[in-house]
């Protein structure tokens, strides 16, 4: 009979034989997440790992969990990669994870890199082929979703920076099915605007599907053909897109790109003075040239022409007058004989001047009677006058 170990030495014996398993060392599971904790004092989360017929404990340590985007849930399904080893305090083998990703994730990302790195290849990136952002901007095309604040937020920046520059909204689908195929085809119809200085493209934060029509290869190489430089405002200040790398310029926020497209407020007001430099002494030059004029010329002749002048206006203004005073007059009293016919007409067809030639309305029950037939013996009635009232009671009636 072999000399008898300790569990312990079984259990670090069987841990080396999993360590040392090359196939072991480095392992992609797929599965679905359940009994997640996050053990918040050490910073480690514990979960199993599971599909229909079985199921693997798993730890990640603390200095791999900020990797993760995502918020992991039981339930989610997901993909882990990592190693396989035993835990010998309970003699049981455990997955030691290192990266953490929702299944179908990792498929996106390989292809996002993929893309970027053939359109690199290309030089679609190339810092050299930016162009400048146009500092006085006078339209600004933006495409955007018409729903979303990233619209909002640029359009009160433009507003509240550069109130004089025209703002193009040109409303898109940002995220989905058609998304990419939607603002490709907007960047053709701004590529065929005439005076457009800038483009802003771009929308506010998602997720990494929410995002993923930023990073369509149609897209990007549309940017790409842009006549006009072409600012980038995908998302929040962590997020990127392969229209970022494509672009003119990249922005954090769709906020930020409002204000990389207005330009600075110091070239502003450099250049404002510099206009005003150069008008001050244009004016001084053509106020001097009047000034030698004015001295080299005989002045008596100046003053009586002067003269002559403001008499012939001032004859206008008088006939002008006198014409304006007969229209007004004209017009009066056109309107005055207007309304007395007016007058007469509505005395002639007035009720009350049928009542003061001996007429009168008879009515029941707040309706005019109009005929014998609509009163009974007994009803009651109210005979109208052009003085007063009468309230009566029918006796009879006779039909003529």
């Amino acid at each position: 009979m072999n000399n008898p170990i300790s569990v312990k030495q079984l259990n670090l014996y069987v841990k080396s034989l999993l360590e040392t398993d090359t196939r072991l060392n480095s392992i992609t599971v797929t599965g679905e997440l359940s009994n997640f904790k996050n053990h918040y004092a050490s910073g480690h989360w514990y979960f199993t790992l599971k599909d229909n017929d079985a199921s693997v404990r798993c730890v990640m340590f603390k200095g791999y969990t900020p990797k993760v985007t995502f918020s992991p849930e039981d339930g989610n399904k997901v993909v882990v990669k990592g190693y396989v080893s035993l835990y010998e305090r309970d003699g049981q083998y455990q997955f030691y994870a290192s990266e953490l990703s929702l299944f179908g994730q990792g498929d996106i990302s390989f292809q996002v890199k993929a893309l970027a790195e053939k359109l690199r290849k290309e030089g679609l990136f190339d810092p050299s082929s930016k162009r400048p952002v146009a500092k006085f901007p006078k339209r600004i095309a933006v495409i955007t979703s018409s729903a979303g604040a990233a619209v909002r937020d640029i359009c009160a920046t433009l507003e509240k920076r550069l109130p004089s520059c025209e703002v193009i909204l040109c409303p898109v689908t940002v995220q989905g099915e058609g998304a990419a195929e939607s603002m490709v085809k907007t960047l053709d119809r701004v590529y065929g605007l005439q005076g457009v200085d800038t483009v802003i493209i771009g929308r506010g934060g998602g997720s990494a599907e929410d995002l993923g029509a930023f990073n369509d290869e149609r897209l990007a190489r549309k940017i790409y053909e842009s006549p006009f430089p072409v600012i980038s405002a995908v998302g929040h200040e962590i997020d990127f897109s392969i229209c970022d790398y494509v672009a003119d310029k990249r922005a954090a926020t769709p906020t930020e790109a409002a204000v990389i497209a207005t330009g600075d407020k110091g070239e502003y007001k450099a250049y404002t003075e510099g206009i005003k430099s150069r008008l001050n002494n244009a004016l001084q030059a053509v106020l001097r040239g009047y000034e030698y004029r004015l001295l080299s010329a005989d002045v008596k002749k100046i003053s009586r022409n002067a003269v002559n002048l403001i008499d012939r206006k001032l004859q206008t203004i008088d006939y002008i007058h006198r014409d304006m005073l007969n229209s007004v007059s004209r017009i009066l009293n056109r309107g005055e004989r207007d309304f007395d016919n007016l007058l007469t007409k509505l005395d002639s067809l007035s009720p009350l001047e049928t009542l003061k030639r001996g007429y009168a309305v008879v009515s029941r029950q707040g309706g005019v009677v109009a005929s014998a037939d609509q009163v009974s013996p007994g009803d009651r009635i109210e005979v109208r006058l052009k003085d007063g009232k009468l309230n009566c009671e029918v006796k009879s009636n006779e039909r003529f």
